[in-house]
Protein backbone atom coordinates (compact mmCIF):
# COMPACT_ATOMS: atom_id res chain seq x y z
CA UNK A 1 0.00 0.00 0.00
CA UNK A 2 1.15 3.39 -1.09
CA UNK A 3 0.66 4.54 2.53
CA UNK A 4 3.11 2.23 3.95
CA UNK A 5 5.54 3.19 1.52
CA UNK A 6 6.07 7.03 1.21
CA UNK A 7 8.96 8.42 3.33
CA UNK A 8 8.99 10.83 5.84
CA UNK A 9 10.62 14.21 4.31
CA UNK A 10 11.72 15.39 7.55
CA UNK A 11 12.21 18.46 6.13
CA UNK A 12 10.98 20.09 9.87
CA UNK A 13 14.03 18.46 11.43
CA UNK A 14 16.30 19.37 8.87
CA UNK A 15 15.42 23.05 9.42
CA UNK A 16 15.92 22.40 12.71
CA UNK A 17 19.23 21.38 12.67
CA UNK A 18 20.52 24.35 10.41
CA UNK A 19 19.03 26.04 13.82
CA UNK A 20 22.88 25.57 15.17
CA UNK A 21 24.46 28.51 13.07
CA UNK A 22 21.53 30.96 12.18
CA UNK A 23 18.44 31.48 14.28
CA UNK A 24 16.57 33.31 11.72
CA UNK A 25 16.36 29.94 9.76
CA UNK A 26 13.43 29.03 12.60
CA UNK A 27 11.88 32.84 12.49
CA UNK A 28 9.58 31.41 10.21
CA UNK A 29 9.33 28.05 10.77
CA UNK A 30 6.52 26.31 8.68
CA UNK A 31 3.40 24.55 10.67
CA UNK A 32 4.58 21.80 7.64
CA UNK A 33 1.71 18.63 7.45
CA UNK A 34 2.94 15.65 6.01
CA UNK A 35 -0.15 13.79 4.36
CA UNK A 36 0.26 10.21 3.67
CA UNK A 37 -0.61 11.32 0.04
CA UNK A 38 2.46 13.80 -0.39
CA UNK A 39 5.18 12.13 -2.59
CA UNK A 40 8.68 11.63 -1.74
CA UNK A 41 11.04 10.21 -4.19
CA UNK A 42 14.44 9.45 -1.65
CA UNK A 43 14.34 9.82 2.37
CA UNK A 44 18.52 10.98 1.99
CA UNK A 45 16.63 13.99 -0.71
CA UNK A 46 15.58 16.34 1.49
CA UNK A 47 14.51 19.71 0.11
CA UNK A 48 13.52 22.89 2.28
CA UNK A 49 11.96 25.25 0.00
CA UNK A 50 11.89 28.94 1.31
CA UNK A 51 11.36 30.45 -2.27
CA UNK A 52 7.92 30.39 -3.51
CA UNK A 53 8.57 31.08 -7.56
CA UNK A 54 10.57 28.34 -9.06
CA UNK A 55 14.57 28.90 -10.00
CA UNK A 56 15.18 30.86 -13.62
CA UNK A 57 16.65 27.82 -14.66
CA UNK A 58 13.36 25.71 -14.19
CA UNK A 59 11.20 28.45 -15.90
CA UNK A 60 10.74 26.84 -18.93
CA UNK A 61 10.13 23.53 -17.78
CA UNK A 62 7.51 24.55 -15.68
CA UNK A 63 5.56 26.74 -18.96
CA UNK A 64 5.20 24.16 -20.12
CA UNK A 65 3.34 22.43 -17.45
CA UNK A 66 -0.24 22.30 -16.37
CA UNK A 67 1.07 22.79 -12.85
CA UNK A 68 2.28 26.23 -14.62
CA UNK A 69 -0.82 27.71 -15.89
CA UNK A 70 -2.90 26.91 -12.78
CA UNK A 71 0.40 28.52 -10.82
CA UNK A 72 -0.37 31.83 -13.21
CA UNK A 73 -4.08 32.01 -12.95
CA UNK A 74 -4.94 35.80 -11.34
CA UNK A 75 -6.60 35.82 -8.16
CA UNK A 76 -10.03 35.36 -8.30
CA UNK A 77 -9.72 33.60 -11.82
CA UNK A 78 -11.51 30.51 -11.77
CA UNK A 79 -8.99 27.40 -11.91
CA UNK A 80 -11.41 25.44 -15.31
CA UNK A 81 -9.96 28.54 -17.46
CA UNK A 82 -6.54 26.89 -16.43
CA UNK A 83 -8.16 23.40 -17.64
CA UNK A 84 -9.73 24.84 -20.81
CA UNK A 85 -6.32 26.99 -22.30
CA UNK A 86 -4.66 22.70 -21.42
CA UNK A 87 -7.80 20.65 -23.28
CA UNK A 88 -7.70 23.80 -25.91
CA UNK A 89 -4.57 22.78 -27.28
CA UNK A 90 -5.78 19.07 -27.58
CA UNK A 91 -3.86 17.60 -24.91
CA UNK A 92 -5.47 15.30 -22.36
CA UNK A 93 -5.76 16.03 -18.66
CA UNK A 94 -3.82 13.21 -17.23
CA UNK A 95 -3.56 11.87 -13.16
CA UNK A 96 0.17 12.21 -13.59
CA UNK A 97 -0.05 16.04 -14.22
CA UNK A 98 -2.90 16.36 -11.86
CA UNK A 99 -0.33 14.96 -9.25
CA UNK A 100 2.22 17.10 -10.39
CA UNK A 101 0.39 20.29 -9.97
CA UNK A 102 -0.89 19.40 -6.18
CA UNK A 103 2.65 19.03 -5.10
CA UNK A 104 3.52 22.11 -6.95
CA UNK A 105 0.75 24.15 -5.49
CA UNK A 106 1.46 22.30 -1.79
CA UNK A 107 4.97 23.17 -1.77
CA UNK A 108 4.00 26.90 -2.61
CA UNK A 109 1.11 26.67 -0.16
CA UNK A 110 -1.73 27.54 -2.58
CA UNK A 111 -3.99 25.07 -0.79
CA UNK A 112 -6.84 26.79 -2.03
CA UNK A 113 -5.88 26.60 -5.70
CA UNK A 114 -4.66 23.17 -5.32
CA UNK A 115 -8.67 22.74 -3.55
CA UNK A 116 -9.88 24.15 -6.73
CA UNK A 117 -8.45 21.67 -8.96
CA UNK A 118 -9.24 18.16 -6.58
CA UNK A 119 -12.61 19.43 -6.74
CA UNK A 120 -12.78 20.32 -10.95
CA UNK A 121 -11.34 17.15 -11.08
CA UNK A 122 -14.30 15.07 -8.92
CA UNK A 123 -16.90 17.13 -10.67
CA UNK A 124 -15.87 16.86 -14.23
CA UNK A 125 -14.21 13.26 -13.77
CA UNK A 126 -11.51 13.49 -16.67
CA UNK A 127 -10.35 10.49 -15.83
CA UNK A 128 -11.46 7.87 -13.32
CA UNK A 129 -11.19 9.40 -9.78
CA UNK A 130 -8.96 6.81 -7.47
CA UNK A 131 -7.94 6.93 -3.81
CA UNK A 132 -5.03 9.06 -4.38
CA UNK A 133 -7.71 11.82 -5.69
CA UNK A 134 -10.05 11.48 -2.96
CA UNK A 135 -7.01 11.60 -0.22
CA UNK A 136 -6.08 15.04 -1.74
CA UNK A 137 -9.48 16.24 -1.74
CA UNK A 138 -9.49 15.23 1.80
CA UNK A 139 -6.29 16.93 3.05
CA UNK A 140 -6.65 20.68 1.61
CA UNK A 141 -10.50 20.09 2.60
CA UNK A 142 -9.36 19.88 6.00
CA UNK A 143 -6.66 22.47 6.06
CA UNK A 144 -8.79 25.00 4.68
CA UNK A 145 -12.26 24.30 6.14
CA UNK A 146 -11.51 21.94 9.62
CA UNK A 147 -11.87 18.76 10.48
CA UNK A 148 -15.61 19.28 10.60
CA UNK A 149 -15.97 19.23 7.40
CA UNK A 150 -12.85 17.05 6.68
CA UNK A 151 -15.09 14.33 8.41
CA UNK A 152 -17.91 15.12 6.44
CA UNK A 153 -16.08 14.57 3.23
CA UNK A 154 -14.86 11.31 4.10
CA UNK A 155 -18.65 9.54 4.51
CA UNK A 156 -19.48 10.63 1.31
CA UNK A 157 -16.30 9.24 -0.34
CA UNK A 158 -17.28 5.96 -1.79
CA UNK A 159 -17.02 3.18 0.39
CA UNK A 160 -14.08 1.17 -1.47
CA UNK A 161 -12.01 4.24 -1.58
CA UNK A 162 -11.97 4.10 2.70
CA UNK A 163 -9.62 2.20 3.26
CA UNK A 164 -6.36 2.87 5.06
CA UNK A 165 -4.71 5.74 2.79
CA UNK A 166 -7.53 7.75 3.38
CA UNK A 167 -8.10 7.22 7.16
CA UNK A 168 -4.47 8.01 7.55
CA UNK A 169 -4.87 11.13 6.15
CA UNK A 170 -7.98 12.31 8.25
CA UNK A 171 -5.85 11.13 11.71
CA UNK A 172 -2.91 13.22 10.48
CA UNK A 173 -5.69 15.98 9.49
CA UNK A 174 -6.76 15.82 12.70
CA UNK A 175 -3.09 15.99 14.45
CA UNK A 176 -2.82 19.03 12.63
CA UNK A 177 -5.02 20.78 13.99
CA UNK A 178 -4.37 19.74 17.71
CA UNK A 179 -7.01 17.14 17.78
CA UNK A 180 -5.16 14.24 19.81
CA UNK A 181 -8.47 12.91 21.00
CA UNK A 182 -10.33 12.28 17.92
CA UNK A 183 -7.55 11.07 16.16
CA UNK A 184 -6.75 8.44 18.74
CA UNK A 185 -10.42 7.43 17.92
CA UNK A 186 -9.82 7.38 14.39
CA UNK A 187 -6.76 5.32 14.82
CA UNK A 188 -9.10 2.79 17.11
CA UNK A 189 -11.75 2.46 14.27
CA UNK A 190 -8.52 1.80 11.64
CA UNK A 191 -7.57 -1.02 14.33
CA UNK A 192 -11.46 -2.71 14.22
CA UNK A 193 -11.52 -2.10 10.53
CA UNK A 194 -8.24 -4.31 10.22
CA UNK A 195 -6.00 -0.90 8.36
CA UNK A 196 -2.41 -0.53 8.64
CA UNK A 197 -1.51 2.74 10.83
CA UNK A 198 1.15 4.90 9.02
CA UNK A 199 4.56 5.43 10.57
CA UNK A 200 3.76 9.09 9.74
CA UNK A 201 1.04 9.09 12.19
CA UNK A 202 2.83 7.87 15.07
CA UNK A 203 5.69 10.46 14.20
CA UNK A 204 3.29 13.31 14.01
CA UNK A 205 2.25 12.50 17.80
CA UNK A 206 5.90 11.92 18.85
CA UNK A 207 5.97 15.95 17.90
CA UNK A 208 2.77 16.53 18.97
CA UNK A 209 4.13 15.27 22.50
CA UNK A 210 7.97 17.08 22.19
CA UNK A 211 7.47 19.45 24.43
CA UNK A 212 9.02 19.32 28.02
CA UNK A 213 6.13 19.13 29.82
CA UNK A 214 4.79 16.26 27.49
CA UNK A 215 7.51 14.19 26.83
CA UNK A 216 6.67 11.16 29.18
CA UNK A 217 4.04 10.16 26.88
CA UNK A 218 6.28 9.60 24.18
CA UNK A 219 7.39 5.99 25.75
CA UNK A 220 3.77 4.96 25.67
CA UNK A 221 3.27 5.81 22.04
CA UNK A 222 6.18 4.09 20.95
CA UNK A 223 4.87 0.98 22.84
CA UNK A 224 1.53 1.31 20.92
CA UNK A 225 3.76 1.79 18.19
CA UNK A 226 4.47 -1.60 18.71
CA UNK A 227 1.72 -2.97 19.54
CA UNK A 228 -0.12 -2.17 16.15
CA UNK A 229 3.00 -4.12 14.41
CA UNK A 230 4.25 -0.78 12.98
CA UNK A 231 8.10 -0.88 12.39
CA UNK A 232 9.55 2.74 13.38
CA UNK A 233 11.00 4.30 10.34
CA UNK A 234 14.40 6.24 10.13
CA UNK A 235 12.56 9.60 10.52
CA UNK A 236 11.01 8.00 13.80
CA UNK A 237 14.53 7.69 15.30
CA UNK A 238 16.15 10.92 14.06
CA UNK A 239 13.00 13.15 15.38
CA UNK A 240 13.68 11.26 18.66
CA UNK A 241 17.46 12.30 18.19
CA UNK A 242 16.68 15.66 17.48
CA UNK A 243 14.63 16.04 20.81
CA UNK A 244 17.52 14.81 22.48
CA UNK A 245 20.00 17.29 20.86
CA UNK A 246 17.59 20.54 21.68
CA UNK A 247 17.71 19.07 25.32
CA UNK A 248 21.77 19.53 25.09
CA UNK A 249 21.65 15.73 26.45
CA UNK A 250 24.33 13.83 24.78
CA UNK A 251 23.30 10.74 26.91
CA UNK A 252 20.31 10.78 25.64
CA UNK A 253 21.35 11.09 22.07
CA UNK A 254 23.86 8.20 22.29
CA UNK A 255 20.70 5.96 24.50
CA UNK A 256 18.64 6.63 20.93
CA UNK A 257 21.51 5.98 18.81
CA UNK A 258 21.84 2.76 20.37
CA UNK A 259 18.39 1.65 20.36
CA UNK A 260 18.12 2.89 16.47
CA UNK A 261 20.91 0.19 16.13
CA UNK A 262 19.70 -2.37 17.74
CA UNK A 263 16.68 -2.31 15.78
CA UNK A 264 18.53 -2.97 12.89
CA UNK A 265 17.16 0.52 11.44
CA UNK A 266 19.98 2.46 9.08
CA UNK A 267 20.43 5.73 9.43
CA UNK A 268 20.65 8.29 7.19
CA UNK A 269 22.73 11.67 6.68
CA UNK A 270 19.95 13.29 8.28
CA UNK A 271 20.95 10.99 11.29
CA UNK A 272 24.46 12.06 11.19
CA UNK A 273 23.58 15.36 10.67
CA UNK A 274 21.49 15.40 13.89
CA UNK A 275 24.76 13.74 15.92
CA UNK A 276 27.36 15.74 14.18
CA UNK A 277 25.59 19.05 14.94
CA UNK A 278 25.26 17.65 18.51
CA UNK A 279 28.37 16.78 19.50
CA UNK A 280 29.54 19.94 17.94
CA UNK A 281 27.84 21.91 20.34
CA UNK A 282 28.89 20.09 23.02
CA UNK A 283 32.63 21.08 21.92
CA UNK A 284 33.20 16.92 21.46
CA UNK A 285 34.94 17.40 18.45
CA UNK A 286 36.54 14.04 18.16
CA UNK A 287 33.05 11.78 17.79
CA UNK A 288 31.85 15.19 15.67
CA UNK A 289 34.32 14.99 12.94
CA UNK A 290 33.09 10.95 12.87
CA UNK A 291 30.22 11.70 12.28
CA UNK A 292 31.42 14.42 9.63
CA UNK A 293 32.93 11.51 7.94
CA UNK A 294 30.03 9.43 8.21
CA UNK A 295 27.56 12.55 6.54
CA UNK A 296 30.22 12.46 3.46
CA UNK A 297 29.71 8.86 2.66
CA UNK A 298 26.05 8.77 3.32
CA UNK A 299 25.23 12.08 1.76
CA UNK A 300 23.30 11.44 -1.78
CA UNK A 301 24.08 13.66 -4.70
CA UNK A 302 24.14 17.62 -4.59
CA UNK A 303 21.49 18.34 -1.63
CA UNK A 304 22.28 21.55 -0.72
CA UNK A 305 20.49 21.30 3.15
CA UNK A 306 23.41 18.87 3.43
CA UNK A 307 26.11 21.31 2.49
CA UNK A 308 24.76 24.15 4.62
CA UNK A 309 25.06 21.34 7.39
CA UNK A 310 28.91 20.63 6.08
CA UNK A 311 29.30 24.52 6.00
CA UNK A 312 28.53 24.70 9.83
CA UNK A 313 29.90 21.55 11.33
CA UNK A 314 33.73 22.32 9.66
CA UNK A 315 33.02 25.68 11.14
CA UNK A 316 33.36 24.34 14.11
CA UNK A 317 36.47 21.73 13.19
CA UNK A 318 38.25 24.31 12.43
CA UNK A 319 39.30 22.65 8.73
CA UNK A 320 39.25 25.51 6.22
CA UNK A 321 40.25 23.34 3.05
CA UNK A 322 37.14 21.21 3.47
CA UNK A 323 34.84 24.71 4.22
CA UNK A 324 36.32 25.48 1.06
CA UNK A 325 35.56 22.51 -0.97
CA UNK A 326 32.00 22.54 0.26
CA UNK A 327 31.64 26.50 -0.66
CA UNK A 328 32.64 25.50 -4.08
CA UNK A 329 30.27 22.34 -4.40
CA UNK A 330 27.60 24.62 -2.98
CA UNK A 331 28.83 27.41 -5.88
CA UNK A 332 28.03 25.08 -8.87
CA UNK A 333 24.73 24.50 -7.55
CA UNK A 334 22.41 25.95 -10.69
CA UNK A 335 20.95 28.09 -7.62
CA UNK A 336 22.98 29.65 -4.90
CA UNK A 337 20.70 30.17 -1.79
CA UNK A 338 21.87 33.84 0.34
CA UNK A 339 21.46 31.29 3.16
CA UNK A 340 24.21 29.44 2.54
CA UNK A 341 26.54 32.59 1.60
CA UNK A 342 25.47 33.37 5.88
CA UNK A 343 26.37 30.39 6.52
CA UNK A 344 29.61 30.35 4.90
CA UNK A 345 30.74 33.38 6.25
CA UNK A 346 29.89 32.65 9.81
CA UNK A 347 32.32 29.68 9.42
CA UNK A 348 35.29 31.44 8.51
CA UNK A 349 34.88 33.98 11.04
CA UNK A 350 34.47 30.63 13.70
CA UNK A 351 38.13 29.51 12.71
CA UNK A 352 39.27 33.32 12.42
CA UNK A 353 39.46 34.10 8.36
CA UNK A 354 37.79 37.45 8.82
CA UNK A 355 39.56 38.18 5.56
CA UNK A 356 37.35 35.58 3.39
CA UNK A 357 34.17 36.39 5.41
CA UNK A 358 34.60 39.45 4.17
CA UNK A 359 35.70 38.74 0.61
CA UNK A 360 32.26 36.05 1.01
CA UNK A 361 30.38 39.58 2.09
CA UNK A 362 31.19 41.51 -0.70
CA UNK A 363 29.97 38.93 -2.86
CA UNK A 364 26.44 38.60 -1.33
CA UNK A 365 26.60 42.19 -1.17
CA UNK A 366 27.07 42.50 -4.92
CA UNK A 367 24.60 39.88 -5.62
CA UNK A 368 22.08 43.19 -4.24
CA UNK A 369 20.36 40.19 -2.25
CA UNK A 370 20.76 42.40 1.07
CA UNK A 371 16.98 42.76 2.68
CA UNK A 372 17.08 41.60 6.27
CA UNK A 373 18.24 41.78 9.29
CA UNK A 374 19.73 38.00 9.46
CA UNK A 375 22.35 38.71 6.61
CA UNK A 376 24.20 41.53 8.17
CA UNK A 377 24.44 39.72 10.99
CA UNK A 378 26.52 36.81 9.65
CA UNK A 379 29.33 39.25 9.04
CA UNK A 380 28.32 41.67 12.38
CA UNK A 381 29.17 38.05 14.33
CA UNK A 382 31.81 37.72 12.85
CA UNK A 383 33.64 41.51 13.65
CA UNK A 384 32.24 41.08 16.76
CA UNK A 385 33.93 37.72 18.32
CA UNK A 386 36.82 39.42 17.18
CA UNK A 387 36.49 42.26 19.00
CA UNK A 388 36.27 44.66 15.37
CA UNK A 389 33.46 46.61 17.10
CA UNK A 390 34.57 49.63 14.41
CA UNK A 391 33.67 47.52 11.32
CA UNK A 392 30.76 45.99 13.14
CA UNK A 393 29.63 49.65 13.80
CA UNK A 394 29.51 50.97 10.39
CA UNK A 395 27.97 47.72 9.70
CA UNK A 396 25.52 48.19 11.80
CA UNK A 397 25.01 51.86 10.43
CA UNK A 398 24.41 50.75 6.85
CA UNK A 399 21.61 48.82 8.32
CA UNK A 400 19.63 51.62 9.57
CA UNK A 401 20.78 53.52 6.50
CA UNK A 402 19.28 51.09 4.38
CA UNK A 403 15.95 50.73 6.47
CA UNK A 404 16.85 47.27 7.95
CA UNK A 405 16.06 47.33 11.18
CA UNK A 406 18.22 45.37 13.51
CA UNK A 407 16.95 42.27 15.79
CA UNK A 408 17.55 41.36 19.06
CA UNK A 409 20.65 38.99 17.88
CA UNK A 410 21.93 42.06 16.27
CA UNK A 411 22.04 43.71 19.17
CA UNK A 412 23.52 40.56 21.10
CA UNK A 413 26.56 40.50 19.04
CA UNK A 414 26.94 44.48 19.37
CA UNK A 415 26.94 43.83 22.84
CA UNK A 416 29.85 41.23 22.61
CA UNK A 417 31.70 43.62 20.04
CA UNK A 418 31.72 46.41 22.71
CA UNK A 419 32.60 44.19 25.50
CA UNK A 420 35.53 42.13 23.57
CA UNK A 421 36.70 46.01 23.03
CA UNK A 422 36.51 47.26 26.73
CA UNK A 423 33.64 49.16 25.95
CA UNK A 424 31.42 48.05 29.21
CA UNK A 425 29.09 50.93 29.30
CA UNK A 426 28.41 50.65 25.81
CA UNK A 427 28.12 47.11 25.80
CA UNK A 428 25.61 47.23 29.17
CA UNK A 429 23.36 49.45 27.28
CA UNK A 430 23.47 47.88 24.41
CA UNK A 431 22.67 44.37 25.68
CA UNK A 432 19.62 46.02 27.57
CA UNK A 433 18.02 47.62 24.31
CA UNK A 434 18.35 43.78 22.69
CA UNK A 435 16.15 42.66 25.21
CA UNK A 436 13.56 45.33 24.53
CA UNK A 437 13.37 43.37 21.34
CA UNK A 438 10.80 40.68 20.99
CA UNK A 439 12.72 37.35 20.30
CA UNK A 440 11.15 33.80 20.18
CA UNK A 441 12.09 31.45 22.43
CA UNK A 442 13.05 29.45 19.60
CA UNK A 443 15.89 32.00 18.85
CA UNK A 444 16.94 32.22 22.42
CA UNK A 445 17.65 28.90 22.33
CA UNK A 446 19.13 28.58 19.09
CA UNK A 447 23.13 28.04 19.39
CA UNK A 448 24.29 31.39 17.93
CA UNK A 449 22.25 33.11 20.53
CA UNK A 450 23.45 30.52 23.30
CA UNK A 451 27.12 30.52 22.08
CA UNK A 452 26.98 34.68 21.57
CA UNK A 453 25.90 34.50 25.49
CA UNK A 454 28.52 32.35 26.75
CA UNK A 455 31.04 34.68 25.54
CA UNK A 456 29.66 37.38 27.31
CA UNK A 457 29.67 35.44 30.67
CA UNK A 458 33.61 34.53 30.02
CA UNK A 459 34.04 38.45 28.80
CA UNK A 460 32.12 39.43 32.42
CA UNK A 461 33.88 36.52 34.42
CA UNK A 462 37.01 37.86 32.74
CA UNK A 463 36.26 41.21 34.72
CA UNK A 464 35.66 39.97 37.73
CA UNK A 465 31.47 41.06 36.98
CA UNK A 466 29.59 38.23 38.97
CA UNK A 467 26.55 40.03 38.81
CA UNK A 468 26.09 39.93 34.90
CA UNK A 469 27.65 37.24 34.36
CA UNK A 470 24.98 35.35 37.00
CA UNK A 471 22.38 37.14 34.88
CA UNK A 472 23.07 36.16 31.64
CA UNK A 473 24.26 32.06 32.86
CA UNK A 474 20.45 31.88 33.76
CA UNK A 475 19.66 32.23 30.13
CA UNK A 476 21.71 28.98 29.38
CA UNK A 477 20.07 27.86 32.49
CA UNK A 478 16.32 27.90 31.33
CA UNK A 479 17.99 26.75 27.78
CA UNK A 480 19.63 23.56 29.35
CA UNK A 481 22.58 24.56 27.47
CA UNK A 482 24.26 24.95 31.40
CA UNK A 483 24.44 20.54 31.19
CA UNK A 484 27.81 21.50 29.52
CA UNK A 485 30.75 21.95 32.13
CA UNK A 486 32.44 24.42 30.13
CA UNK A 487 29.30 26.42 30.45
CA UNK A 488 29.45 26.13 34.00
CA UNK A 489 32.68 26.38 34.63
CA UNK A 490 32.45 30.13 32.56
CA UNK A 491 30.19 31.02 36.07
CA UNK A 492 32.95 30.04 38.34
CA UNK A 493 35.47 31.35 37.00
CA UNK A 494 32.87 34.56 37.10
CA UNK A 495 33.19 33.55 40.74
CA UNK A 496 37.21 32.89 41.72
CA UNK A 497 37.83 36.37 39.40
CA UNK A 498 35.29 38.27 42.44
CA UNK A 499 36.88 36.55 44.92
CA UNK A 500 33.18 35.21 45.73
CA UNK A 501 33.12 31.06 47.28
CA UNK A 502 29.85 29.58 46.80
CA UNK A 503 29.55 26.30 48.62
CA UNK A 504 26.45 24.96 46.85
CA UNK A 505 27.90 25.64 43.34
CA UNK A 506 29.26 22.40 42.58
CA UNK A 507 26.05 20.85 44.27
CA UNK A 508 24.03 22.83 41.74
CA UNK A 509 26.14 22.17 39.00
CA UNK A 510 26.06 18.42 39.22
CA UNK A 511 22.04 18.38 40.09
CA UNK A 512 21.64 21.12 36.90
CA UNK A 513 23.34 17.44 34.54
CA UNK A 514 27.22 19.13 34.29
CA UNK A 515 29.71 16.83 34.90
CA UNK A 516 32.53 18.53 36.39
CA UNK A 517 36.11 18.16 35.21
CA UNK A 518 39.74 18.33 36.09
CA UNK A 519 39.10 22.16 35.49
CA UNK A 520 35.81 22.31 37.80
CA UNK A 521 38.02 21.18 40.62
CA UNK A 522 40.88 23.50 40.56
CA UNK A 523 38.61 26.88 40.07
CA UNK A 524 36.87 25.53 43.28
CA UNK A 525 39.57 25.01 45.16
CA UNK A 526 40.89 28.66 44.28
CA UNK A 527 37.70 29.44 45.15
CA UNK A 528 37.74 27.93 48.74
CA UNK A 529 40.53 30.59 49.27
CA UNK A 530 37.98 33.37 49.81
CA UNK A 531 35.52 31.41 51.76
CA UNK A 532 34.34 33.92 55.17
Amino acid sequence: MQVLKTLFRERRTFQQILTISSPFLTQRTPKSLFFCTEKSSDDNNITIQEETNPEPEQEELHRSSLSWRVERLCKGKPVFSAFQSWMGEGLPIQRADVFHAINRLRKLKMNKRALEVMEWVIREKPYRPKELDYSYLLEFTTKLHGVTQGEILFTRVPSEFQNDLLYNNLVMACLDKGKISLSLAYMKKMREFGHPISPLVFNRLIILHSSPGRRKTIPKILVQMKADKVLPHVSTYNILLKMEADQHSIDGLVKVFGEMKRANVEPNEITYCILATAHAVARLYAVCEAYVEAIEKSKAGNNWSTYDVLLILYGYLGKEKELERILGAVKELPHVRYKSYVLAIEAFGRIGKVDRAEDLWIELKSSKMLKSPEQYNSIISVYCRHGLIDKATELFNEMEKNEIKPNAITFRHQALGFLKAGMFKKALKTLNAGMNQITSTTVRRSTPWLETTLLMVESFADRGDLENAKKLFEELKEARYSKYTFVYNALIRAYVKAKVYDPDLLKEMILGGARPDSETYSLIKLSEQFQV
